[in-house]
């Protein structure tokens, strides 16, 4: 499967806005966007104002990044969402936050969404006692996300969860940190996801 390799804090830079792509180093003086807070290239620090367009299309390569998703499979996902009930911004962002990548992100389990798509492709987790290897599994409520015996010992992953000290896991999310699962208690609402994103941008984008 194609994937982004390149380095990940220009993709910060570019969005001028920290995309929390590197886990803990997001949070350090390393991080990219603290350091050189433009974007990146030669003519970075001389970019004017962005039309309507260019401001549509910006927070739309935002989304995309920040879930780790290529234009075509970002594309699709948005297909979907207006084919749904209601808003198509909200029901984006919903199927967004329902992938397997990101659950296992939210729950504590990766430090951040690269590191968990990683770990979902290596055969380390189980959901609902089946092995799952798709990063973009859609889950559903009562999907019960659990790690695999055998990488209980992974060093990244217990890292991972003794860093979860004093975080928060989002409400419909439950974590049951002793037995290494989480459980997805419902659907994620729009007052559940708390990244500064304009979802309207993307509806109206998509829509010319």
């Amino acid at each position: 499967m194609a994937r982004y390799t390149g380095a990940v804090c220009r993709l910060c830079r570019r969005e001028g806005t920290k995309l929390f792509l590197k886990g803990d180093r997001c949070f350090s003086e390393k991080c990219g966007v603290d350091r050189r807070g433009y974007p990146p290239g030669q003519h970075g620090q001389g970019r004017g104002r962005f039309s309507d367009y260019g401001v549509q299309l910006r927070e739309k390569q935002k989304v995309k990044r920040m879930y780790g998703l290529l234009e075509k499979q970002f594309r699709r996902t948005m297909e979907r969402a207006s084919r749904m009930r209601g808003m198509a911004g909200e029901n984006l962002l919903v199927l967004l936050e329902r992938r397997l990548d990101n659950v296992v992100f939210r729950l504590g389990f990766a430090t951040s969404r690269a590191e968990a798509r990683q770990l979902v492709k290596h055969g380390h987790f189980l959901v609902d006692g089946r092995k799952a290897t798709i990063p973009s599994m859609l889950l559903r409520p009562g999907s019960v996300v659990s790690l695999r015996e055998k990488s209980r010992q992974v060093a990244r992953i217990v890292s991972a969860l003794d860093a979860l000290e004093g975080k928060s896991i989002p409400a419909w999310l439950e974590l049951d940190k002793e037995n290494f699962q989480g459980t997805v208690k419902a659907l994620p609402t729009r007052e559940d996801i708390t990244m500064p994103i304009q979802e309207q941008l993307i509806v109206e984008l998509y829509s010319r």
